[in-house]
């Protein structure tokens, strides 16, 4: 058999789902295409099959990795609970104090008998494990477009039904409540309220959670929330609240499923520590899944490295003023570059888009140029429909200030070559390879 007939033969219906997904992993057009259409060395870049652009004077403000990296508490603390004691033996699903702290400072709320934490594999892993044990077949699934690329993959191979919600400027590019209410059928199983929301960075306001936690509670809905962007207050005036945070007699919160994780707010990806949190007796079903399918409890030295992390309050003071000061930096970079824009200020995290439309070219031959000057950047076809070829996504958070010097230098001179057209068919081959529904329309797009 060849490869397509073995795929067809033997993969499950939700693996071959994902085959020709826009937003399955490899197939969205990031800064890795871009490599082979420049003619680039992987191992240059991406020596030993990291994510993250690492190769020699290259800059990668695509991948959401905090790039200030870790708190050094929390390499001492990795490095002192290394031990043969701690590393011959299974570690607790968490140590009781951090599963303290995470309740306290990531959701907001107090250990009881209303509401517990479990650790995960990231957040990633949390948002997993609230699919499969809360989705059936045919359940409906309210999200937003442009959203995380795992998403809406993730919920449609347990079998859902994505009814996304478009954002842009009519709605803060945020859910609007009666934007929500509108879209909730009989069938609606979940709402998804990433916030701050990935791509944009916005946060929802208390009055709009409430609304819409009570509009789900109203319909029997359980709402996923994923606050994973939630440490740094990149705008000094915007305040973040978790909706597990707002729970009281008169607004009960346990139909919220909380999720969050230390590698966006305390740079430490590569240790893979997260957080689900919400009523004791959902998160039971979750726990039993885990246990059934991966059966991974966090590592003892992970554990105490996010401990020491979340309590530096040194290490977020300094970190959030990089992320104001490189924000700041790619705004006047913009203003300067014609035909680009920011639809809309991020206010916590160090996620942002920025629309290209102006400029008459697609993201895509723009990222590509981009990286022949050594930034690496994320297109947002990744992302959803909207802005698919008109927004590229920026990871602000990189410490040396040279990247967003580099990035004002490159941006111009990628909008240039572009507008020549030399690698106009580069993208449309990428697109004709991947196969996938939307990937078919932007090809359209691009060669009008």
């Amino acid at each position: 058999m060849d490869s397509k007939q073995l795929q067809q033969t033997f993969l499950a219906d939700r693996a071959k789902i994902l085959l020709h997904h826009p937003q399955g992993m490899g197939n969205y057009f990031t800064f890795k295409s871009a490599v082979d259409i420049l003619g680039l060395d992987w191992d240059e870049l991406l020596p030993n099959g990291v994510y993250n652009i690492t190769g020699e004077g290259y800059y990668d403000m695509g991948y959401m990795a905090n790039l200030i990296g870790p708190p050094e508490s929390a390499v001492a603390a990795m490095k002192e609970h290394s031990s043969w004691e701690k590393l011959r033996i299974y570690p607790p699903d968490l140590i009781n104090e951090l599963k303290v702290l995470a309740a306290k400072k990531k959701f907001g709320r107090e250990l009881g008998d209303n509401f517990t934490v479990m650790g995960v594999e990231g957040a990633q892993g949390g948002i997993g494990y609230t699919y499969a044990t809360f989705l059936n077949p045919g359940d409906e699934v309210i999200t937003t477009d442009p959203a995380y690329f795992h998403f809406v993959p993730g919920a449609e191979l347990n079998g859902a039904i994505v009814k996304p919600i478009k954002l842009g400027k009519h709605n803060g590019y945020k859910l609007n409540p009666k934007e929500v209410e509108a879209a909730i059928t009989p069938k609606t199983k979940m709402i998804v309220v990433c916030d701050p929301i990935n791509p944009f960075g916005v946060v929802a306001t208390k009055e709009e959670l409430l609304e819409i936690a009570a509009i789900a509670r109203k319909n029997n809905i359980i709402i996923f929330n994923n606050i994973t962007h939630n440490t740094h207050q990149t705008d000094a005036s915007a305040q973040h609240y978790p909706m597990a945070s707002l729970h009281s007699p008169e607004t009960p919160m346990d139909h919220v499923i909380s999720v969050s994780g230390v590698s966006k707010g305390y740079g430490m990806p590569a240790i893979r520590v997260g957080f689900m949190g919400g009523h004791p007796a959902l998160l039971r079903g979750a726990f039993l899944l885990k246990m059934e399918t991966t059966k991974i409890h966090i590592n003892y030295p992970g554990q105490y490295a996010s401990l020491a992390a979340m309590q530096d309050y040194n290490y977020l003071k300094k970190s959030t003023e990089i992320l104001r000061r490189n924000y700041k930096h790619i705004e006047e970079t913009v203003d300067m570059t014609e035909g680009v824009s920011i639809p809309v200020k991020p206010q916590y995290g160090f996620c942002m888009i920025i629309d290209i439309s102006a400029t008459g070219v697609s993201a895509q031959e723009i990222a590509t140029a981009l990286l022949k000057y050594k930034i690496g950047v994320i297109t947002g076809d990744g992302l959803g429909d909207v802005g698919d070829i008109e927004y590229i996504r920026l990871n602000y958070s990189h410490p040396d200030i040279k990247c967003f010097e580099l990035f004002r230098e490159a941006l111009p001179k990628a909008i240039a070559d572009a507008k020549k057209g030399i690698y106009k068919q580069d993208v449309i081959k990428f697109f004709e390879k991947i196969g996938s529904e939307r990937g078919k329309r932007i090809i359209e797009r691009i060669k009008e």
